[in-house]
């Protein structure tokens, strides 16, 4: 029944959320290290180190490449994580940009475009991802 309800609103392929505890997100930066290496691009890392409290931007990126994948209807861990990579234009505005096995399942679904939206406070990180056709 889920699969007739996305097909049944024009071009959207699929929709995914995520909410990320930033404390949480903190202690396993913490704990493992080289996670940020795996999971983050160098242009992520670096756009997130620019603030004082990198890890509410860092969140904020993995909860946008959680939100792909369930854009995607594919769960997670299908695909590194660095295939979804979040760019942030000059205006700010933060755009998607998939990378290898991520391109090309996104590319097999059909989807032609992204939407993204992050936000997040001092305890939480949100995004929101919107797969269309």
């Amino acid at each position: 029944m889920a699969d007739a309800l996305i097909t049944d609103v024009p071009g959207v392929i699929g929709i995914g959320t995520d909410l990320v505890e930033v404390e949480r997100f903190r202690v396993a930066l913490q704990r493992r290290p080289t996670i940020e290496v795996r999971l983050f691009s160098e242009a992520e890392r670096a756009y997130s180190h620019r603030y004082r409290d990198p890890t509410k931007h860092l969140a904020a990126r993995f909860g946008a490449k959680e939100a792909v994948m369930k854009a995607m209807g594919v769960g997670l861990w299908k695909f590194p994580m660095r295939d979804v990579e979040v760019v942030t234009l000059r205006t700010g505005q933060p755009v998607l940009a998939l990378h290898g096995k991520a391109a090309t399942m996104a590319v097999e679904l059909g989807v032609r475009e992204w939407r993204l939206t992050l936000t997040h406070t001092d305890t939480m990180a949100q995004a929101i991802a919107v797969a269309l056709g």
